[in-house]
């Protein structure tokens, strides 16, 4: 049976709410006993899963990481959708999707999951061959996330992004440069939200496909945002936009 592991609190608490059956066990920090981990330990026992006490040493090896917060768990993977047209087919009212060109970074990659999830993005795509992929770094970051944002790693962005043009999902692209503001656009429609790496921003055939350009206003002397930080004004910008339209 193949297993991918999880760690940190808020991780590994979505999986046990959401699919409890997938967890295989959970290995806790055995000197920890604050009230965050009575509580977690409790809730893990609620939901059935095999509690296993280890040391600080067996945790860091099997997170691959120190910052396991005294949490580790060994879990099935979920089942994936399998393409952005499955996700898209079934989302009712106007998608929203959330592209990554260049997003290497899997703090960055875990926080712009954990955003997409927030604003109720339906999707966040990346290129196979200029990002990041899932792994336990991300998940931690993201806190769940990552098991509730589909993430879809695509050969050939250009060509998904005119995909989904044919959708009548308007592509909308970030640039330092552009005229208009993320705030001067109606987000209210099917939109695509695309956002290029730190500094380096979108690769040029990635910004010539978008259908339209935005910036996000600056008033201080730094220059750009980290791409979470971006993702997350231009997402909720889109959700602010449609809960006014439809209140």
């Amino acid at each position: 049976m193949s297993t991918k592991v999880l760690f940190g609190f808020h991780a590994v608490t979505v999986r046990l709410k959401t699919a409890p059956e997938s967890v295989v066990e959970i290995h806790v920090d055995a000197t920890r006993r604050d009230a965050r981990m009575r509580q977690f330990v409790e809730r893990a026992q609620a939901a059935g899963a095999k509690l296993v006490d280890s040391d600080d040493q067996r945790l860091i090896r099997l997170a691959g990481s120190p910052r396991h917060q005294g949490v580790v768990a060994r879990v099935t993977p979920l089942a994936t959708v399998h393409s952005l047209d499955d996700v898209l087919d079934a989302v009712s009212g106007a998608p929203l999707v959330l592209v990554l060109d260049g997003v290497t970074d899997p703090h960055n990659l875990g926080a712009c999951l954990r955003v997409a999830d927030g604003a109720g993005a339906h999707a966040v795509v990346a290129p196979k061959d200029h990002a990041v992929g899932l792994n336990a770094t991300v998940a931690k970051v993201a806190s769940g996330a990552a098991e509730t944002v589909p993430y879809l790693m695509v050969t050939n962005l250009a060509r998904t992004l005119n995909e989904l043009k044919e959708r009548d999902i308007q592509v909308v692209g970030t640039a330092e440069d552009a005229e208009q503001t993320i705030y001067d656009l109606d987000l209210t429609g099917p939109v695509a939200l695309v956002l290029g790496a730190e500094g380096a921003g979108m690769r040029a055939l990635t910004r010539k496909t978008c259908d339209v350009l935005v910036r996000i206003p600056m008033a201080g002397a730094v220059e750009s945002l980290n791409v979470s930080v971006a993702s997350g004004v231009c997402l909720f910008e889109a959700l602010r936009q449609r809960r006014a339209k439809a209140d």
